[in-house]
């Protein structure tokens, strides 16, 4: 197991918001898996009570319905935890662009909520989930964390605002924090359906279902897709650290190369068709390019390996296989 790898104590009481999400869940079991009493805030908003149902038997999983846009329900979640594994967002770029006003409400107002729970509580550190996005519009490759350009979209400046606040209160109240910059996380749970569905989940199950996959724009735009194993050691390394000068900074998390999205269906159909060889010849149609967009992603991950020792086991082709046979088994 993992945790027991990194030595993780499973002495720790664990706060996880949006823990019934695709990222959340999945911590949320490696902590369980752990021996760690595990305390999920959730409002299902976009979470998934699916996610969480084989926790509910467990006596070390709480579940608090709650909403972080509520400082009551950040400071009952906090009161008796010992760290903090901050999920919970309103994620995707065209949500925010389509409906900026909640995104702000629930990304910035609802994070600030969870770092004043968290001073007032004493949590032992912050770890929280950034995102790629604050890169903009940088045409620095591959992304190194200290260069970034100006968003793109309403949910960048968010998850942007993040950082900002996470370092002010790390140097005004001395809460410990490290951010998490996550690039294009796939892997087990991740939601299929949906206009806001991420682009994995959405074409594998098109393809199981004989549909032909719209790729935006010609298949040229990359990214650096990280499978969800490599994002959970992370925030594991995160609360970890013993080093101050690993502390209050972001890390990219990702697994360090770019697929471009054509290679990205030929990777699905490939291993979709060991289950249904149909699937090989489904043909996919190139649609317009979506706003927002940045082109390419690619992160550089060599802070991440000095200061947290990460060393990402899942490439792109073994995290897509693994991904696969979780899709086919459960959704098909």
């Amino acid at each position: 197991m993992l945790l027991e790898k990194l030595n993780f104590s499973s002495e720790y009481t664990i706060l996880i918001t949006g823990g019934a999400g695709f990222i959340g869940s999945n911590l949320c079991e490696a902590l369980l898996q752990n021996g760690n009493k595990v305390i999920c805030l959730d409002n299902f908003a976009t979470g998934k009570r699916e996610n969480i149902k084989p926790f509910l038997s467990n006596g070390n999983f709480t579940l608090i319905e709650g909403d972080i846009r509520e400082l009551n329900d950040c400071e009952t979640a906090c009161k008796n935890a010992d760290y903090v594994l901050h999920q919970a967002a309103l994620g995707s770029v065209p949500r925010s662009i389509n409906d900026p006003i909640t995104s702000n409400d629930v990304n910035v107002s609802g994070f600030l909520n969870m770092l004043v729970a968290a001073r007032n509580a004493k949590i032992k550190r912050f770890v929280y989930a950034a995102s790629s996005s604050t890169y903009g519009d940088s045409k620095s490759m591959p992304k190194v964390e200290d260069i970034i350009g100006k968003p793109l979209s309403p949910y960048a400046i968010t998850k942007y605002v993040n950082e900002l606040y996470a370092d002010v209160f790390s140097k005004t109240y001395g809460i410990e924090t490290i951010g998490l910059r996550y690039f294009n996380v796939f892997g087990r749970r991740q939601d299929p359906n949906g206009a806001y569905a991420a682009v994995i989940p959405k074409f594998t199950m098109q393809l199981m279902d004989h549909e032909s996959p719209v790729v935006n724009g010609d298949g040229s735009f990359s990214r650096d897709f990280t499978y969800i194993d490599n994002v959970v050691e992370m925030n594991i390394r995160a609360l970890l650290v013993d080093n101050n000068d690993a502390l209050n900074t972001v890390y990219n998390v990702a697994y360090g190369e770019r697929t471009d999205l054509k290679e990205l269906v030929e990777l699905l159909k490939q291993y979709l068709s060991t289950y249904d060889s149909k699937i090989e010849d489904i043909q996919v149609i190139y649609g317009p390019e979506r706003q927002g967009d940045v082109p390419h992603s690619l992160a550089s991950i060599d802070k991440a390996r000095k200061n947290l020792g990460y060393n990402p086991q899942y490439d792109i082709k073994s995290g897509l296989k693994s991904a696969m046979d979780w899709y086919w088994n459960n959704l098909k």
